[in-house]
């Protein structure tokens, strides 16, 4: 999901530089939008595989012990 996200990141900031030369406050605001939630999301995926990562090695370390 994270190469979606960057490209999405990528078209918003596209859409957000073609507004600011064309003087399109509309297009350059919905481009802004788009490439921060973009981030948001890449950011939230990077957050939940180490949560991921954190526990799996948490349940490895509590399995080691049990033996």
């Amino acid at each position: 999901m994270a190469l979606e996200e960057k490209l999405n990141q990528a078209k918003g900031a596209l859409k957000e530089n073609v507004g600011k030369l064309t003087g399109d406050k509309k297009l350059e605001t919905e481009g802004a939008v788009e490439k921060t939630t973009a981030k948001v999301k890449d950011v939230a995926e990077d957050v939940k595989d180490a949560v991921e990562g954190a526990l799996d090695g948490l349940k490895n370390s509590v399995d080691s012990d049990k033996e």
